[in-house]
């Protein structure tokens, strides 16, 4: 059977017309991304080729994941839609994103990983942050300190403490992300958290904790005494 084109499919089957009568939240996943589409490929309406999205990458979390090159792999998506897409996603994931600002005052560990859950969860490398506090735990700002594997020669003292001590910061934080999406701590983290602390406490910095972000859970080093 021959796929049917959005316009020959009765009114209030149409995503945007449904949107418009029922609102935005009646719409399936894929009918959202139709929308968002606008068009299909050669003989493939828009609904059939988000369906086909979906079918080929799961849900959206794991749809926003993929890079551009491999949502053009699929017949009918084109470097356009591909951006339109990866575009769309990222405005989702940051709309549910808290953002760290300064002034901030920092209450325990769950409150940093509501922080940086979303910002990390679905990254493929390693990324490590230094947040700097002040007397009061308040956030002076945060830094991005490296990317990739957490190892000694990538996370180096210099770059954890230079802006800590250049902000006049009274302690940090340590945050990084497992890509697996487990939390616990390697070998390799512990060994370069506790060369970090003994570096805080030569240079009078202390470090308050130190969390491994995963998938929605999450290792903090200060509440499983690995600090």
């Amino acid at each position: 059977m021959p796929d049917l084109l959005i316009r020959e499919l009765p009114a209030l089957e149409r995503p945007r017309e449904k949107a418009l009568q029922y609102g935005f939240e009646c719409l399936s996943d894929s009918e959202l991304f139709a929308i968002l589409l606008g068009s299909g490929g050669k003989g493939c309406s828009a609904l059939t080729l988000a369906n086909l999205l979906l079918k080929n990458f799961g849900d959206m979390r794991q749809l926003s994941t993929k890079s551009i090159n491999e949502l053009r792999s699929i017949k009918g998506i084109g470097l356009i839609k591909a951006l339109e897409i990866k575009a769309c996603l990222e405005i989702a994931r940051r709309f549910q994103q808290i953002l760290i600002r300064p002034g901030d005052m920092m209450q325990g560990s769950h409150q940093v990983f509501s922080y940086y859950h979303e910002k990390l969860r679905d990254q493929k490398k390693e990324k490590f942050f230094v947040v700097l506090l002040d007397c009061k735990h308040r956030v002076i700002r945060e830094e991005l300190v490296s990317i990739g594997c957490l190892n000694v020669s990538i996370v180096h003292p210099r770059e954890v403490f230079a802006a800590a001590i250049r902000e006049a910061a009274e302690s940090i934080l340590l945050i990084h992300n497992h890509p697996s999406g487990d939390p616990t701590p390697s070998k390799e983290d512990i060994q370069v958290t506790r060369r970090l602390v003994e570096v805080g406490k030569l240079v009078g910095i202390e470090i308050l904790d130190h969390l491994v972000i995963g998938n929605g859970c999450y290792i903090s080093f200060a509440e499983q005494k690995l600090l």
